[in-house]
């Protein structure tokens, strides 16, 4: 068995680099779940749900949630039979072929990346916004990014454990005050009662927006897919990888419900589309505001922030796993692989994914770009679309894999059934969002397919790097994938 196959530790090294950790189910699941950002999702997602579907968005959030529960079956199954912080990148290519696999990697990588400099500006956005509201103190955004920058880059230099913490305080703190909202709201009945329509097939799939709707209630899952990378520092993975999977994908889904009803409630079914056209960034804090009182908007104003830097933690530990993971298949240049000896992080990848950000946010800024509608949304929507894709061809690889592989002890349903349904759903989510792609970058001009464009170029790119290994460096092209930690 080759050293890359082992499973043996050697911090600093490379093709035997190993990422260590202690994390347990909970830990892995306050990752995923603070990646796609709770109240982020609920003040800024959900309202632009709401203006296309009205009280159907609430449907449209359970029904995307129980798609990404069905992926998750599958998911799990290849991620106890395959242990790599490439994740994707691994699974697909152990499903599909390494070509396919080196495609996922990059376009998986570069996803990952722009949404983390985009997250970046949005913290930027929102930071500034709240001290010239509380304040009157008006800040350049770039300070409040790079200041959240060098936290990123100190976090992630650390054992990952300490940002678990970090991640696990600012989850229960923005999921916190947002049930805050929900129990005034549930005991007084809201401005018409309780109304349940909202998860009926025919106020779900009402009118001609149903589509765009979808479109953004899939968007708002984009993170928990990421769980399966911390299989390498995960306590007993067997276990904690299938509960962790499950608690993120599970816990949002219901809260991603049960929110939008509450909000639904708060306005009334009839009213909700008409207060999130009139003000769809002020929804949530309107409500707020009426059923709390102010001081609860304040500090959902500062959750907020604290919600969209949880994300950018998050989603940087996701994108610098997969280019240590890369490092070390040396699709990537090796030294992305190296270990810090002291915490057991991939503290090369890290720092390079901090300076790939510093530098293009800094550009962004010179150049006089919007941190919101500029660097956040024109970062997010081709990772949101990447993702997703990632996923359905994912669902694909785990039915050719398991066809190839039986397994006595696992189920026709969860290796076979589970992932080709998942897969042709999430197939249709694809088109959705793409075809709806205006509503997630606000524009409607050569933008959209300028940034659509970039992704088929990116999968190439990986696949045309992995033929090329293959080719000139046969004997490392036949372990791809086949990394082995346990």
């Amino acid at each position: 068995m080759s050293d890359s196959q082992s499973g043996t530790a050697s911090p600093g090294s490379t093709s035997d680099a190993r990422i260590t950790g202690n994390m347990g189910p909970l830990e892995i699941a306050f990752f995923t779940i603070a990646a796609a950002g709770p109240l982020l999702v609920v003040a800024g997602f959900l309202p632009v749900a709401f203006m296309i579907g009205g009280p159907g968005a609430v449907g449209a959030q359970v029904i995307a949630g129980l798609v990404l529960v069905l992926f998750s079956v599958g998911l799990t199954r290849m991620a106890l039979r395959i242990t790599n912080s490439g994740a994707f990148y691994a699974y697909i290519g152990r499903g599909l072929g390494r070509p396919m696999g080196g495609g996922a990697a990059f376009l998986a990588v570069v996803a990952y990346a722009v949404i983390v400099i985009g997250q970046f500006g949005a913290i930027g956005a929102f930071t500034q916004v709240l001290f010239s509201s509380l304040w009157g103190i008006d800040i350049p955004w770039i300070v409040f990014s790079l200041i959240s920058l060098v936290i990123v880059a100190f976090l992630g230099y650390r054992q990952i454990s300490l940002s678990a913490k970090v991640l696990g305080v600012a989850l229960l703190t923005e999921a916190g005050v947002l049930l805050v909202l929900a129990v005034p709201v549930l005991l007084q009945g809201g401005a018409e009662g309780y109304d349940f329509s909202g998860f009926t097939p025919t106020t779900i799939f009402a009118g001609a927006g149903a589509g765009a709707m979808f479109a953004i209630a899939f968007g708002a899952f984009i993170g928990f897919e990421s769980t399966a990378i911390y299989s390498e520092e995960a306590k007993n993975p067997h276990r904690t990888l299938p509960l962790a999977i499950y608690l993120a994908v599970g816990f949002l889904t219901i809260f991603y419900g049960f929110m939008a009803w509450v909000l639904v409630t708060a306005y009334g079914s009839s009213a909700i589309q008409e207060a999130a056209l009139a003000d769809p960034v002020g929804l949530v804090f309107a409500a707020m505001e009426q059923y709390v009182g102010y001081p609860a908007v304040v500090v959902t104003e500062v959750l907020l922030v604290t919600s969209s830097f949880a994300s950018v933690l998050a989603f940087h530990n996701t994108a610098s796993r997969y280019m240590f993971a890369l490092g070390r298949e040396r699709l990537l240049p090796s030294g992305l692989a190296k270990v810090n000896p002291k915490y057991g992080s991939p503290y090369v990848a890290s720092q390079v994914m901090v300076a790939i950000a510093l530098v293009l946010t800094v550009i962004f800024y010179l150049i006089g770009a919007d941190p919101y509608l500029q660097v956040f949304l024109l970062g997010v929507a081709p990772g949101v679309i990447a993702i997703v894709v990632l996923q359905a061809l994912c669902s694909v690889a785990i039915v050719a894999y398991f066809a190839r592989h039986r397994d006595s002890n696992l189920t026709v349903w969860s290796t076979i059934v589970a992932p080709a349904v998942s897969a042709v759903l999430l197939t249709i989510a694809c088109y959705l969002i793409m075809t709806n792609f205006d509503y997630f970058t606000g524009r409607t001009d050569w933008v959209n397919w300028a940034l659509l464009a970039i992704l088929p170029v990116v999968f190439l790119i990986g696949v045309v790097r992995t033929l090329i290994m293959r080719s000139s460096r046969p004997a490392e092209y036949a372990v791809l994938t086949e990394t082995k930690v346990y």
